[in-house]
């Protein structure tokens, strides 16, 4: 792990571990699904929720687990 720095996020002063820092994408399953599709109605429920409650609370909260997720050109649980 890194260290903890503070640094401003949409006008928001924020603590981010400096290794991680901008690196959520690599990590959250949203960026992998076939159901995310941000900016458009047909957009993730859950996504959507977890998108606002960053905005809200000024977060980075990246998905690793979902009861959802349907990897692009990949199985879902129904083909397993």
């Amino acid at each position: 792990m890194g260290r903890i720095i503070w640094y401003e996020h949409h006008n928001a002063l924020v603590a981010v571990d400096e290794d991680l820092m901008g690196r959520h994408q690599e990590y959250c399953l949203c960026f992998r699904c076939a159901r995310f599709k941000p900016n458009t109605p047909g957009n993730c429920d859950f996504a959507e929720q977890n998108f606002r409650a960053c905005k809200l609370n000024d977060m980075v909260m990246p998905v690793w687990e979902c009861p959802v997720f349907y990897e692009k050109g990949g199985e879902t649980p129904e083909t397993i």
